[in-house]
C-alpha cells in the first residue's frame, strides 16, 4: 500500500496534496509548511476521495496524471462536494487544452510543470483567501425573474475560480456589472478591476495601452509607463466590447495570456503578470470566428465559461425593482430623497421593450427626474418612444423608400463621413457628431456599420 504522507496538519489552513511523483510531493509539501500550512499528501484519487471523508480541507491540489484516473476526475468529484472546496490543477507544460478542460470542470485555477514557486504561492493565497457567503458590496443584480435568479447563482460559482469568463448579451444589459460582481464575491475582491472598452482605443495605440512602455519607446515617451495589465496586476482585467480588437492585437493578447507575462513598448524582458480576464461584447463571438474576424485560439481561451445577461424584455416582471434601484441610487448621488414612480409609469415602464435593456431605462428614468422637477415620476414624464407600427402605408423618403429606411440612411451617412474624418476613430467621430461613445456604439449596431465599411 502506497504510504499517505501527513506533516503539520494541525497548523493553519488544511492543504490536500494529490501527486503520485515523490519528488513533486515533497517540494509542494515543503513550500505549503514554509507559508504556515498543514498539508496532506496522497498519491492517488481513491486515496484523495478517503481523506476528503475523513477531515476538511481548505484547499485541494492535485496533479492531471494519476496512476488510477485523470484529475478532471477529481476536479468534478469535489465540484459536487457541499463544501465549497477549492481545487487547483498541476497541467503539463503548454497544455492549454488540459488547462481549459480542467477549469470548465469547476477548478479554482491551474498551475503548469515545472511548478513556478511564487506562481503557486500566489495561487494558494487566492484561493485561501475566497470569501464566505456574504453579499459583495456596492451595487447588486435586482430582481428574482427565472433569468436573473440563475445569473445570480452563475456569478456566485463564477467568483470561486479564476476561469477567465465570457460575458454575452445584448448593448445595455448590464455585463460590466456582472463582471464587477464576480471580482468583488472572489478571491480578487481587495485588488484593482479595471474595465477596458476595446472599441475606444485607437488601433496604432493598443499596444502601448495595454503593456505599457519605456520611457524613449516612441515621440513622446517621457516616462515610463504601466499599461492595463500593470494597473490590474492582482486584480481583474475586464476587457468590454473584446469583439473590437483588431487582429493584431489579438495575437499579442492571446500572447499575454498564456504566458502571464506582458513586455512594455521598448522593452527587452517580459514582466509577469498575475491577473483574471473577464471579456464582454455583444456580438456573436462564434460567428465572427467563423468569418475570420475574430482568433479562434482567443476565443477558446477567453470563453472558458460563458455567462449570458438576458434582455430586459424577458424579465418584464424584474422592472419596479429595477427602476426603484436606479432611483435610489440617483437620489444618493444627489443627496435627496428617492423620488418614486407612479402606478401608471410603471405600467408604462413593464409594457416598454426597451432595446436599449437596463441602460436605456436608467436614462429614461434620469431623464424624466429632470424634466419633471417632481419627486414623483408620472406616465408622461417618461416620454417612452412608441413602439414601431407596421403600416400598409408609409410617407416616402427622397427616393421613394419608406420614411424610416431614409432617415437611416442618412444618419448611416453622416456617421460614415464623421469615422472617415477621423481615421476610424470612434471616441472622436462621437464628439464631432456630438453624440456620446455609447449613443455611437448602440447607433453603429442598429445600423450595422462595423471596420469592414471603411
Amino acid at each position: 500500500m502506497k504510504r499517505v504522507e501527513r506533516r503539520g496538519a494541525s497548523r493553519g489552513a488544511q492543504v490536500l496534496v494529490v501527486d503520485d511523483e515523490p519528488d513533486i510531493r515533497e517540494l509542494l509539501e515543503l513550500t505549503l509548511l514554509k507559508m504556515g500550512l498543514g498539508v496532506t499528501s496522497v498519491p492517488s484519487i481513491a486515496e484523495a476521495k478517503e481523506r476528503l471523508k475523513e477531515a476538511r480541507f481548505d484547499l485541494c491540489l492535485t496533479d492531471m496524471r494519476l496512476p488510477d484516473g485523470e484529475g478532471l476526475e477529481l476536479v468534478r468529484h469535489i465540484s459536487a462536494l457541499p463544501s465549497d472546496l477549492p481545487v487547483a490543477v498541476i497541467t503539463a507544460y503548454g497544455s492549454a487544452e488540459n488547462a481549459v478542460a480542467a477549469l470548465k470542470a469547476g477548478a479554482f485555477d491551474y498551475v503548469s510543470k515545472p511548478v513556478g514557486l511564487e506562481q503557486l504561492r500566489t495561487l494558494v493565497r487566492s484561493a485561501l483567501s475566497l470569501p464566505g457567503q456574504a453579499p459583495a458590496k456596492g451595487e447588486q443584480l435586482r430582481g428574482e425573474s427565472a433569468p436573473l435568479a440563475q445569473v445570480r447563482s452563475l456569478i456566485a460559482k463564477l467568483a470561486r475560480t479564476q476561469a477567465p469568463v465570457y460575458v454575452s448579451g445584448e448593448s445595455g444589459s448590464g455585463k460590466e456589472l456582472a463582471a464587477r460582481l464576480i471580482h468583488e464575491n472572489g478571491a480578487r475582491r481587495d485588488k484593482p478591476f479595471v474595465p477596458v472598452n476595446c472599441g475606444a482605443i485607437p488601433e496604432n495605440l493598443m499596444e502601448s495601452e495595454f503593456f505599457g512602455y519605456k520611457k524613449g519607446a516612441f515621440t513622446g515617451a517621457a516616462e515610463d509607463r504601466d499599461g492595463f495589465f500593470q494597473a490590474a496586476n492582482g486584480g481583474t482585467l475586464f476587457l468590454d466590447e473584446v469583439a473590437e480588437l483588431p487582429l493584431p492585437m489579438q495575437v499579442k493578447l492571446l500572447r499575454a495570456i498564456q504566458e502571464k507575462r506582458v513586455r512594455k513598448v521598448g522593452a527587452t524582458q517580459e514582466d509577469p503578470v498575475d491577473l483574471r480576464i473577464i471579456s464582454a461584447t455583444h456580438q456573436n463571438l462564434g460567428e465572427l470566428v467563423a468569418a475570420g474576424r475574430f482568433r479562434q485560439d482567443l476565443f477558446y481561451r477567453l470563453n472558458v465559461i460563458e455567462l449570458h445577461m438576458p434582455p430586459l424584455r424577458e424579465c418584464r416582471e424584474d422592472i419596479p425593482a429595477i427602476a426603484q434601484s436606479i432611483l435610489e441610487r440617483l437620489a444618493r448621488q444627489n443627496a435627496v430623497a428617492p423620488a418614486r414612480l407612479e402606478p401608471a409609469a410603471l405600467v408604462e415602464l413593464s409594457g416598454y421593450a426597451f432595446p436599449g435593456n437596463v441602460r436605456e431605462l436608467e436614462n429614461i428614468l434620469e431623464r424624466a427626474l429632470a424634466l419633471s422637477g417632481r419627486d414623483e415620476i408620472r406616465a408622461e414624464d417618461l416620454r417612452l418612444q412608441p413602439e414601431p407600427q407596421e403600416e400598409p402605408e408609409q410617407a416616402a423618403g427622397a427616393g421613394g423608400e419608406s420614411l424610416p429606411a431614409y432617415l437611416d440612411e442618412v444618419e448611416k451617412k453622416a456617421i460614415l463621413e464623421a469615422l472617415s474624418k477621423t481615421g476610424f476613430n470612434r471616441t472622436a467621430a462621437a464628439k464631432l457628431l456630438g453624440i456620446t461613445f455609447r449613443q455611437l456604439r448602440y447607433r453603429l449596431q442598429r445600423l450595422g456599420i462595423t471596420n469592414e465599411d471603411r
